[in-house]
């Protein structure tokens, strides 16, 4: 397997909109396992920094929580699980420490591309198109292709 070196393609579909999609060189069962396996999230979510998971119930209404230590910082995420449909779709809330009471709805959708790759899509709906806006604004992009970088590495190891 060759690792993926294109960045993720971040567009904004609509005003309160933030939509991700990244093609992963890995099988959709092993991508999902990468997203929703407290263990391997925690080698890659936060761009490769040290992560505890200190809440993570993967079932509609579960709650999950991530802390992200980092050399600039210390930085608590949560959220609530909506839908779980295995391998293929994540619902969830998303709130960062902070910002409290700034809450994103994100969607999670993953394709197994049939050549052993997967496209997973990322819907991130804000309350508002200034919301929407700070979160472009905030080194979010750099932030997630270094995550993504990471989760290459995690998924290159596992196969």
């Amino acid at each position: 397997m060759k690792t993926t070196l294109v960045p993720a393609q971040v567009t904004t579909p609509t005003e309160r909109e933030i939509r991700i999609e990244r093609t992963f060189d890995a099988p959709r069962d092993r991508v999902w396992r990468a997203f929703t396996e407290p263990t391997l999230l925690a080698q890659w979510w936060g761009r490769g920094n040290n992560v505890v998971i200190e809440r993570f119930e993967l079932e509609r209404g579960g709650h999950w929580r991530f802390v992200e230590h980092a050399p600039e910082g210390v930085n608590g995420f949560e959220g609530r699980f909506r839908e779980v449909t295995p391998q293929d779709r994540l619902v969830q809330t998303f709130e960062w420490d902070g910002m409290p009471g700034y809450v994103v709805l994100e969607t999670a959708e993953f394709e197994d591309l049939g050549d052993g790759r997967t496209r997973v899509v990322n819907t991130s709906l804000f309350f508002s198109n200034a919301e929407r806006d700070g979160m472009l604004h905030s080194g979010m992009e750099q932030g997630l292709n270094e995550s993504y970088a990471a989760l290459d590495r995690l998924l290159a190891k596992m196969a």
